[in-house]
């Protein structure tokens, strides 16, 4: 049963099974990612639906462009899909949308309905849902490194000004517009154990959660005991 006085602020999710799933059924993965994205759809009513306010997921990484050209292109489609049938419920929703990473490498089609999602969706004050994008943890660092150098040059920002605070700034994470504080709660789909470089700045003291269940087999129920983990746990942050 779930303790709604412990509910976690913000739950990020590695959606990972999607091949793995459709190849258990003999289908193409195309199919395993389509079965993802209404996974998501319904991950988030239910982050909604649960009181939680921000829910990040790993969509799409920086090392995902290895794949087939046929499989990349695939799953764009199926986001611009997913984005433009949504798009009034995440409204009537209240549910505001951002995204982590560089999705002016995407597609047109693609770069244009996340667009228009994010303006129709910004003043929204529910659950902030935020999708990454070609998104690596590395290159996130990196680039926030490269800012606070920058303003070293300039000379707006001397070296022992750059704390914790100064680099959580130039992260996603930390943009003005969608701060977002880091999150309690990391679920990995599929078994696996690792982060695959999501939020590495961020996790430091994230409670980590690997059902073995594939992404598409994700249900609310099977949320809803990850939480119930993360729930039964004493959160120390190293202080004993």
């Amino acid at each position: 049963m779930l303790n709604k006085d412990r509910m976690p602020i913000h739950v990020a999710v590695i959606m990972d099974g999607n091949g793995r799933w459709a190849k258990k059924k003999n289908l193409p993965r195309l199919a395993g990612h389509n079965a993802g994205m209404k996974a998501m759809k319904k991950i988030v009513d239910h982050s909604d639906k649960l009181g939680i306010k921000y829910l990040t997921v790993y969509a799409f990484s920086t090392e995902n462009w290895k794949r087939s050209i046929v499989e990349v292109s695939g799953i764009f489609k199926l986001l611009v899909t997913y984005v433009n049938s949504d798009l009034h419920g995440l409204v009537d929703n209240n549910v505001r949308v951002k995204v982590f990473g560089d999705y002016s490498q995407l597609p047109k089609d693609a770069v244009k309905s996340l667009e228009e999602t994010l303006e129709a969706t910004r003043d929204n004050t529910g659950l902030q849902f935020n999708i990454a994008l070609n998104y690596g943890g590395r290159d996130e660092i990196k680039k926030a490194v490269v800012k606070l150098a920058e303003k070293v040059r300039t000379g707006e920002l001397e070296p022992d000004e750059i704390t914790e605070e100064a680099i959580d700034r130039e992260l996603y994470s930390g943009a003005a517009d969608c701060r977002t504080p880091d999150p309690e709660l990391i679920i990995r789909t599929s078994g696996e154990l690792r982060l695959s470089n999501f939020l590495l700045w961020q996790s430091a003291y994230s409670e980590l959660v690997f059902p073995d269940v594939l992404w598409p087999d994700f249900t609310p129920g099977e949320y809803e005991k990850a939480i119930e983990d993360y729930q039964s746990r004493e959160r120390r942050f190293g202080g004993r």
